[in-house]
């Protein structure tokens, strides 16, 4: 399985679906259609034909309701260890730390930690350092997952893929999701102002 080419699709697929996903549609079927056999495919493959099938207007209300209006199904991997604390920041520099040193520049008002983001640095080449920041996040993408499939959301495909890229999750990684889907992240009054989760543009 190329790793880069699942991360590259799954990059465009979770960012919000704009006419830009539904110009690209053909090559990323092309892209997907080249992968091997296997979960990531037959994921990918699953998404972009509800993409095709889904009027433009109402994939963008869903991608709205899913990302924007539910903190369960969080793309910014950072809220599920640390939620809206100081904590935070520190997390959050270690991801723009990743990126500079992929040669990677996120656009202005972007937090570093969407895993859309973290998905295009590898996609670029810079795949250690995108693979060790989603296993340093391991539990929160799965979380993420479960919240999808909970949702019946069909981004949970995409997650999916993304999550067949990394090893299989150990006991540990599993005792680390179950806690978070079962308690939430931390919570704070105050301190993150600067990176308030569902304020910041997609």
């Amino acid at each position: 399985m190329s790793v880069r080419t699942v991360h590259l699709v799954a990059s465009v697929l979770l960012g919000y679906p704009d006419e830009r996903l539904h110009d690209a549609l053909g090559l990323l079927r092309k892209e997907v259609d080249g992968l091997p056999a296997g979960t990531a495919r037959e994921r990918l493959s699953a998404f972009l034909g509800h993409v095709a099938a889904t009027p433009p207007a109402e994939l963008a209300a869903h991608y709205v309701a899913t990302f924007d209006l539910k903190r369960r199904c969080c793309p910014y991997l950072t809220y599920y260890a640390y939620g809206d604390t100081r904590k935070r920041g520190a997390a959050l520099l270690r991801f723009k730390h990743a990126l500079k040193a992929g040669g990677f520049e996120i656009a202005d008002g972007e937090l570093p930690d969407h895993l859309a983001v973290v998905c295009e640095l590898s996609a670029r080449g810079a795949v250690r350092e995108a693979r060790r920041l989603l296993l340093e996040h391991r539990a929160g993408v799965e979380v993420l997952h479960t919240a999808l499939c909970e949702e019946r959301s069909p981004y949970a495909d995409v997650v999916a893929a993304v999550l067949a890229t990394l090893p299989p999750a150990g006991a540990r990684e599993q005792e680390a999701a179950l806690r978070l889907a079962t308690q939430g992240p931390p919570a704070e009054a105050v301190g993150l102002e600067p990176y308030a989760v569902m304020e910041a543009g997609r």
